[in-house]
């Protein structure tokens, strides 16, 4: 079958800017070009070509400075050839799209809220709803948004749970890594902390300050604890705002070693997972479910996490993570940091669980397999 994957507007594939969606696409596409032929629409980049072809997979990148012009550029191609075109997150694309191939099958992959009114209105909502073969989505949370707004999809939502690449992280108690992360934590002046960390972007809804409040108690009570957070700004670049410069204003007041790295291309993130020795995820917005987790369970670490949105669909309190439903309380959050500090054969024992979890379930092959079982109802 001919499949066009459609990505968003926001950044290329694959994801040398980072990005979960275009991680995802990336991740699968291995798996869905060894039975189908695929092939991917993104936004143009100065780091990739405008089209190319690497096995079964043909890339198509379009200029996009607006998400109007990139819809325009994506309603100008040919779109008859495709039996299947897999929409990412962009439900008000299905009706222009169909418009362009009425006789295709359409389907649509939700990795946020995007059925909120304030995203799509009703009419195009309900249409949109009828015109797909099916709906997944990245976590439970976000299908039953869809359901309690329009109950009439269900029978279309499917949960299909992310994944992650285990080859490419390195557990951080396996023996083999041991030389990998003790270099990455003496670059970093770290080589006899306890490494608390966080990685992702440096914005108030993903919480890094409730994080460095509870260090605040942290590094009092244990001096030999540092912190790194692992992100900028936004995705490509290292860019600050007033909340990025608040964030490195508090640091000034903790005891403790605290590493900023910035950006780092998406290459080099898993890496980074291996200088930790537990992994906070303090999100205080509505998350769909944060792919940090499956990178975190990857590297074998225990995981901290806010109970907002999806975050906890994943974790088992006390096999695989904690989770922490004052999601913004420093104090609480303070609690288990200590918990795990204070019980090394529990956060072991949790990290590996984690890993465990990683390689049975959460990887890229399972996902795939789930959308092909998707792909060939159609």
């Amino acid at each position: 079958m001919k499949i066009a994957m459609i990505c968003t507007e926001k950044l290329p594939v694959p994801p040398v800017s980072g990005g979960a969606i275009q991680i995802y696409i990336d991740g699968i596409l291995p798996f869905l070009s060894k039975h189908h032929e695929i092939t991917v629409y993104g936004l143009q980049s100065s780091k990739l070509p405008d089209q190319e072809v690497s096995g079964n997979v043909r890339y198509k990148r379009l200029a996009g400075r607006t998400r109007s012009e990139y819809l325009n550029n994506l309603k100008a191609q040919a779109w008859d050839e495709y039996e299947l075109i897999h929409v990412f997150n962009r439900p008000l694309w299905v009706l222009p799209l169909s418009q362009q191939a009425p006789g295709s099958a359409i389907s649509l992959s939700l990795h946020n809220e995007m059925f909120l009114p304030n995203k799509i209105d009703a009419n195009r909502a309900v249409k949109c709803i009828n015109r797909v073969s099916f709906i997944t989505t990245v976590s439970r949370f976000i299908a039953d948004g869809v359901k309690d707004l329009y109950p009439m999809a269900e029978e279309k939502l499917h949960v299909v749970y992310s994944g992650v690449d285990t080859n490419l992280y390195k557990p951080v108690h396996s023996i083999k890594n041991l030389m990998g992360r003790r270099a990455l934590r003496k670059k970093y002046g770290l080589d006899k902390s306890k490494v608390i960390l966080f990685v992702g972007r440096l914005s108030n809804k993903k919480g890094p300050h409730i994080l460095i409040e509870a260090m605040k108690q942290i590094m009092d009570s244990y001096p030999q604890t540092a912190l790194m957070l692992v992100g900028s700004k936004w995705y490509g670049a290292n860019t600050t705002d007033t909340y990025t410069q608040h964030l490195q204003t508090m640091t000034q007041e903790l005891k403790g070693s605290v590493i900023f790295t910035g950006f780092l291309p998406p290459a080099d993130i898993p890496k980074y997972f291996s200088a930790g020795d537990i992994f906070v995820c303090v999100s205080q917005w509505r998350e769909p479910l944060a792919r940090v987790h499956y990178e975190a369970m990857a590297a074998g670490l225990p995981i901290i996490t806010t109970n907002r949105g999806g975050n906890a669909e994943i974790i088992q309190s006390g096999i695989n993570g904690l989770v922490l439903n004052e999601y913004n309380d420093p104090d609480a959050l303070a609690e288990r940091i200590k918990y795990l500090l204070d019980n090394e054969n529990i956060a072991l024992s949790i990290g590996k669980a984690a890993r465990k979890l990683a390689e049975e379930k959460y990887n890229w092959e399972r996902v795939a397999n789930e959308l092909l079982t998707l792909f060939d109802s159609v």
